[in-house]
């Protein structure tokens, strides 16, 4: 029996990597003869990737804002790529992939589609005049992207599923939720707290929607409180996102000493063994995956009360949650568990109760090879 062609497009590699890649290997083992199209190449290794067996096209996608002619480069390279490989089921991530691959499998008749709404973007994010216009004038597209006659919408959260139906673009019946992209909970093993001076973490890009400016607010609230304490700030620039923190933006921060910038770590295992609490003051998500590896590593949690990060923990069992940008609350509760460590080691250990039940990779990984056989089948 021939394989049947799976196809992910997405616009950065490295992010594939991080999050689907296991969905990959796992369809590869299924007899799946899987295909990777990617805009940008990021940190990922594409020998690697070719060396278990997976194929990889270039496929020219630029992350940054909307350029009509560079957008429309795209739209014909996806045409084409499509075309070419003939697909059985395509899955798309991230929003220019679903959007333009949702018109192009529509248009060249691709018989399977998956949509992966892993975030709302800053687009969705804020309320101003301009946002609004650009959301409306993008309605037409979100709506014949997301009517294929045979798809599925992965959403990470039932706000995003929601905001998306009372849009007008989306019909419940294609919706399928599934909570973040999975954790494998053997690589995080390490539970027990460094002791010493405590370590708080923001693991995420170096993005303004994150809630940086936040999370720098209340290290320094707390700087002034004379609360001892450690404050990390582990990603990377992302200067193609609005939001992104310049190189002027990181020179202001170092030169205020207050938070520590290590820059992007691959390591994340290692990297939350030795630290005592996780903080992500962000805007809103889809799901965040530092919020479930932080569960899985037994590490308690301060984020904010906003779709997506809400959903990542249980308030008051396995983290704390704040207002959005309210770096006063965020430093308040921050001291309460630098001040009170049997507090966060008992928070930690629900942590990883929640990670077992809700996250582990294998459950993450069948999820989607479910609903791949489901659109085949039908």
């Amino acid at each position: 029996m021939k394989k049947k062609k799976l196809l992910f497009l997405i616009n950065d590699l490295s992010f594939f990597c991080s999050h689907r890649l296991p969905i990959a290997e796992s369809a590869k083992i299924n007899g799946y003869d899987v295909i990777i199209g990617y805009g940008e190449l990021g940190s990922a290794d594409t020998q690697f990737l070719e060396q278990k067996g997976f194929r990889l096209s270039f496929v020219p996608m630029d992350r940054g804002k909307f350029n009509f002619f560079k957008d429309l480069k795209s739209f014909f390279y996806i045409w084409n790529f499509f075309k070419r490989e003939r697909p059985d089921l395509v899955h798309l991530v991230t929003i220019k992939p679903y959007l333009y691959g949702g018109i192009i499998a529509r248009l060249t008749g691709v018989p399977s589609l998956v949509s992966a709404v892993s975030g709302l973007g800053t687009l969705f994010m804020h309320k101003d005049l301009k946002s609004n216009f650009f959301r409306y004038l993008l309605y037409p597209l979100y709506y014949f992207a997301f009517n294929h006659s045979n798809q599925k919408i992965i959403f990470q959260n039932d706000e995003d599923i929601k905001k998306f139906i009372n849009f007008g673009v989306l019909n419940p019946l294609k919706a399928k939720l599934i909570k973040g992209s999975g954790v494998k909970l053997e690589n995080f093993s390490n539970f027990t707290e460094p002791t010493g001076t405590p370590v708080v973490c923001f693991a995420a890009r170096l993005l303004r929607d994150k809630g940086i400016n936040e999370y720098i607010s209340a290290a320094k609230i707390l700087k002034k409180r004379g609360v001892k304490a450690r404050f990390l700030l582990a990603g990377d620039q992302d200067i193609k996102n609005p939001s992104g923190l310049n190189l002027s933006d990181l020179n202001k921060i170092i030169k205020e000493n207050c938070v520590e910038i290590i820059g992007y770590k691959k390591n994340i295992p290692a990297l939350y063994a030795n630290s005592n609490i996780i903080c992500l003051p962000s805007y809103r998500e889809g799901l965040p995956k530092s919020l479930v590896e932080a569960a899985a590593a037994s590490r308690a949690v301060v984020t904010t009360d906003t779709p997506g990060c809400r959903d990542a923990i249980i308030p008051n069992k396995t983290g704390l949650l704040v207002p959005v940008k309210d770096p006063v609350k965020l430093a308040d509760a921050l001291q309460r568990l630098i001040e009170f460590p049997s507090e966060r080691i008992r928070m930690g250990k629900e942590g990883r109760k929640l990670a077992e039940k809700e996250y582990a990779i294998e459950k993450i990984v069948k999820h989607h090879l479910d609903i791949y056989q489901e659109l085949i089948d039908a």
